[in-house]
């Protein structure tokens, strides 16, 4: 149970710190390209990753690492890509909310468990996120959807894909969250130096407070991030960490609010009411059914199985 709390503390976590990366990224925009934000992003979380593995001599990267890195970067890369452009053509509040809804997604793409299908009370469960959604968006003033609310979308496709990967590119193999890390972050890193190549000159004429933002979202919001994340898939389920870092969105109202200057309606704080509880009762859900799974399983086998 401590170890299942643990697990959980550190996605609320990532949700938290997420929540916060869209208001972030939106100022960054505004003064630099996009591609020269996540090139800049990627970059930054590449160098810190490769001298936390130079520290470690002995743990280079193996090749399971280096595969499921390879393709990790990828995806990462392509939910970077559309959240970053989203944002940037819509609002940090709205940004956070379209992308919740990963957390209806994931688990329809989650084959990575073998506790059989999910109860039906799951989905009612991400169902009441759904619900919240709706009021978060009614109580920010969320109107017809344009380029940057569709690419959002998009994101959380994408995202709801990459976090099934992760589980199913990870489970049972001998990978490590900071090896598979700096694996994303140097994909990552090659895949946008050559858009960004004739902007980044911009990078010299920004202040201390873009420069702030940049390490924060390559520091925080990536490689603490996704260290987070890949451990604590390993440790639970894609399905499971994508109802905690469904939270996502409240926290994103709540950075709106307290440092965008944004307005808190009544709608919106029943939304955020609502996300916690479906979150809540989803993973309470979750753990019920793999944790009775697991129990009945000896019983339905005769032979000793190996550790």
């Amino acid at each position: 149970m401590f170890h299942t709390r643990r697990t959980d503390a550190v996605l609320l976590l990532v949700a938290i710190v997420w929540g916060s990366s869209y208001l972030a990224a939106k100022t960054a925009t505004h003064a630099l390209p996009v591609l020269v934000v996540l090139f800049a992003r990627y970059a930054i979380s590449a160098i810190a990753c490769l001298a936390l593995v130079a520290a470690r001599r002995k743990e280079r990267c193996t090749r399971d690492e280096v595969r499921a890195g390879a393709v990790l970067g990828i995806t990462q890369a392509a939910v970077l890509v559309l959240e970053t452009y989203g944002v940037a053509h819509t609002s940090a509040a709205n940004a956070g909310l379209i992308i919740s809804l990963t957390i209806v997604l994931t688990p329809l793409l989650d084959r990575t468990t073998d506790n059989g299908r999910l109860p039906p009370r799951f989905f009612a469960a991400t169902g009441v996120c759904l619900l919240a959604v709706a009021l978060l968006m009614s109580g920010n003033g969320f109107h017809t959807p344009g380029i940057g609310d569709l690419l959002m979308l998009a994101a959380a496709v994408v995202r709801a894909a990459h976090v099934a990967l992760v589980g199913r590119l990870t489970k049972g193999r001998a990978v490590r969250p900071l090896q598979l890390t700096t694996v994303q972050t140097a994909v990552g890193s090659a895949l946008f130096v050559v858009p960004a190549a004739g902007a980044l000159p911009t990078l010299t004429r920004v202040d201390a407070a873009v420069w702030g933002q940049l390490v924060y979202l390559a520091l925080f919001c990536s490689v603490f991030a996704f260290l987070a994340q890949t451990w604590a898939v390993q440790k639970s389920s894609a399905s499971r960490a994508s109802l905690l870092l469904g939270t996502e969105p409240v926290w994103a109202v709540v950075v709106g609010v307290c440092l965008g200057g944004e307005g808190l309606t009544v709608l919106a704080a029943l939304g955020a009411a609502l996300m916690v509880t479906g979150t809540y009762w989803g993973q309470h859900i979750e753990r019920t059914h793999r944790t009775t799974h697991i129990e009945e399983s000896p019983c339905r086998t005769t032979a000793p199985t190996s550790v």
